[in-house]
């Protein structure tokens, strides 16, 4: 059977973000209790509904892909014969849903031949929902439904270059590249929304020189590539997903329309 045409799918896949995200605000609302994975990270009741939600409505698109969640990694059997499975990550910013500050998404995209095409990143506390697809273009859902246009900004001469940060995670190393920057006014925030803000023009560049999982970038990264703009390793190298095997991504830093010329960094950023 023949995929959906991109522009169709990004469709389908927006709504399964949106049930996605109501799964969690059900939680949200109530208690709830916070355990730990074998690697410290925490998870909550609100992480495994979504992840239901999704893998149920997703399995029931055609032709069905396999998918690597986050949350069950140990399901997925490996891309497609055609190189093409869905990344999900469902509660990404958990630690940002525990605190209660609403800076967490649902993030789904889809990869062929180790890049992310399509992407949805929705942050259900704020009604806010990103997507893209690869000759589609990227856009923005406000709570009312309505889609409007995003692309990436360039950056005006002599004026500072706008840097969002991790709220939860802003090493030393992150602080050392910014630095070599100059002039800058630097904004935290939580979750894959850092690369949604890239993507919309509200901000220039989003360093990352720290852990994190293919599932975390690979939604925003979809809608950075739609809206113009790039996501690169401190070398200038594209960031894979060919390699699900590697659930780690090397460093990076995503870019809007504009990028800094900055020296190598002495650590190239392999993932580790």
């Amino acid at each position: 059977m023949q995929p959906l045409p991109l522009a169709r799918l990004l469709d389908r896949v927006e709504q399964i973000a949106l049930a996605a995200g109501e799964a969690i605000m059900q939680v949200y609302a109530g208690e709830f209790e916070v355990t730990q994975k074998p690697d410290a990270s925490p998870v909550t009741a609100a992480d495994m509904a979504a992840n239901e939600v999704i893998l149920h409505r997703l399995a029931q698109l055609q032709p069905a892909l396999p998918v690597l969640s986050e949350e069950s990694v140990e399901a997925f059997s490996g891309p497609d014969a055609a190189g093409r499975y869905w990344l999900v990550d469902p509660l990404d910013g958990t630690k940002e849903f525990i605190k209660r500050n609403g800076e967490f998404s649902v993030n789904i995209a889809l990869i062929e031949q180790g890049r992310p095409v399509l992407g949805v990143v929705h942050a259900p506390a704020l009604g806010v929902t990103w997507l893209g697809a690869q000759g589609v273009g990227a856009f923005k859902r406000d709570a009312t439904g309505v889609r409007q246009p995003i692309r990436v900004a360039r950056r005006a001469p002599g004026t500072p270059w706008r840097v969002l940060g991790s709220r939860s995670h802003l090493g030393p190393k992150t602080l050392a590249w910014m630095e070599a920057l100059g002039d800058y006014t630097l904004t935290r925030r939580g979750c894959s929304i850092k690369l949604c803000l890239v993507a919309e023009g509200a901000a220039d560049l989003y360093p990352r020189l720290g852990p994190t999982s293919l599932w975390d970038t690979a939604a925003g990264h979809a809608i950075v590539d739609a809206a113009g703009g790039c996501i690169k390793t401190p070398a200038g190298e594209v960031i894979s997903y060919a390699h699900p095997e590697r659930t780690l991504n090397p460093w990076f830093v995503v870019y809007g329309g504009s990028e800094p010329v900055l020296e190598p960094l002495p650590d190239g950023g392999e993932r580790r």
